[in-house]
C-alpha cells in the first residue's frame, strides 16, 4: 500500500507534540442538556499506557472546566479504539496515525493531533540481540490483539526483511504480560508504542535495552508514508542504556462525526487552554500542545466543531 496523499511533517508536528486520551462510558445523545456537561465515552488503551494516563488527565481537566464528562475505558489499543468509534461504543478514540489511515472505515473526524508516540523494541540488558535483524528465529511479542503496535511491528519486520512466515515467532501480549514474559525469558524481545518511559518496562529488577531503529525509518517512509519519523530516545530512560533512534508516530484524538460541534469545540478549548495540566509522567522529550500541531491531522479531516474553534482562536 502506498503512502496516503496527505501526511505529517514531523518538523511541524514537533513544534507541539502533545498528548492524548481515550476511554468509554455514556453516549453523547444521552447527555446534551444546557444544565450538564455532555457525556463522552473515550476508548483509552491499556492501563499503564500513555493513552490511558492521558485519558485520566483529560477527563479530570474536562470535568473541572465543565467542558465534558469524559469516561475512559480500557481497550487493547488503536485498532480496538477505531472499531469502538465505528460501532458507536465510543464517542472519542485515541489512535496511532498510521492505524487511522489504514482503517477500512473512514467515517471519522479529528479533534486534533495531540502528541507523538515512540515505537520501542526492548530486549533484556544481558541479551545477545543487538539489531532488529537478530530477531530472526526468536520469539517476540508484537503487541496485544487490537493494538496499533501489531501493525507497526509487521511493518518493521517488512522493512528489516523479516516478514516471511515463521521467520520471527510472533506472540501477542499486553504490555504488562509482555514485560513479565521478557523478565522470565519467555520472549526474546517486546515491541510496543508508548511514552517514555513506559511504566510496564521501567522495573529496575529487569534491566532492558532498546534496539536502534534509525536504519529502518527511510524504508518505512517510502513504503508506508511520512507519518513515520526518526526520534531520539535519551540515554538511561530505562536504567542504564545508550541513546538510540526509534520511530515516532503522531497520535490522533478522533471523534465520531455525529458528536455536536459545540461539544467538540469545548474539547479543543481544553487542549489549547489547559495544556500544562495534560502532561503524563511518560512525556520525556518535546511533547506539548499548540494550535499549529493540533491541526495537522493529515488524511483525517478535522471535525467541523474543531475546525471552527481553531479558526476562531487563531484565524
Amino acid at each position: 500500500m502506498g503512502p496516503p496523499a496527505e501526511l505529517f511533517s514531523r518538523r511541524a508536528a514537533l513544534r507541539a507534540v502533545g498528548l492524548i486520551a481515550v476511554g468509554a462510558g455514556v453516549s453523547t445523545s444521552a447527555a446534551c442538556t444546557s444544565d450538564s456537561p455532555p457525556q463522552l465515552r473515550l476508548s483509552a488503551g491499556e492501563v499503564g499506557g500513555f493513552f490511558w494516563e492521558f485519558a485520566g488527565l483529560l477527563a479530570s481537566v474536562a470535568a473541572e472546566t465543565t467542558a465534558a464528562d469524559i469516561i475512559p475505558q480500557t481497550t487493547a489499543g488503536s485498532i480496538d479504539n477505531l472499531e469502538a468509534l465505528d460501532t458507536r461504543r465510543a464517542d472519542l478514540a485515541l489512535t496511532l496515525a498510521d492505524a487511522a489511515y489504514s482503517h477500512r472505515n473512514q467515517n471519522v473526524a479529528a479533534v486534533g493531533c495531540v502528541y507523538e508516540n515512540y515505537f520501542q523494541i526492548a530486549v533484556r540488558a544481558d541479551s545477545d540481540i543487538k539489531t532488529v535483524a537478530d530477531l530472526r528465529g526468536r520469539t517476540v511479542s508484537i503487541g496485544a490483539p487490537g493494538s496499533g503496535a501489531t501493525l507497526v511491528s509487521h511493518r518493521i519486520f517488512a522493512a528489516a526483511g523479516l516478514s516471511d512466515p515463521g521467520v520471527v515467532r510472533e506472540v501477542q501480549l499486553s504490555m504488562s504480560d509482555a514485560a513479565l514474559a521478557l523478565s522470565n525469558n519467555e520472549v526474546a524481545a517486546v515491541m510496543w508504542a508508548g511514552g517514555l518511559p513506559t511504566p510496564a518496562f521501567a522495573d529496575p529488577s529487569t534491566p532492558i535495552r532498546l534496539l536502534d531503529l534509525g536504519a529502518l525509518v527511510a524504508d518505512l517512509r517510502i513504503a508506508f508514508g511520512t507519518a513515520y519519523e526518526a526520534v531520539l530516545v535519551p540515554d538511561d530512560v530505562y536504567g542504564k542504556h545508550p541513546e538510540v533512534t526509534t520511530v515516532g508516530i503522531p497520535n490522533l484524538l478522533l471523534v465520531h462525526p455525529d458528536v455536536p460541534d459545540r461539544t467538540v469545540a469545548r474539547l479543543v478549548s481544553v487542549l489549547l487552554d489547559q495544556s500544562s495540566a495534560l502532561v503524563p509522567r511518560q512525556a520525556i522529550g518535546s511533547q506539548f500542545l499548540d494550535a499549529r500541531s493540533l491541526v495537522m491531522t493529515g488524511a483525517i479531516p478535522l471535525h467541523p466543531g474543531a475546525e471552527q474553534e481553531y479558526r476562531r482562536r487563531h484565524g
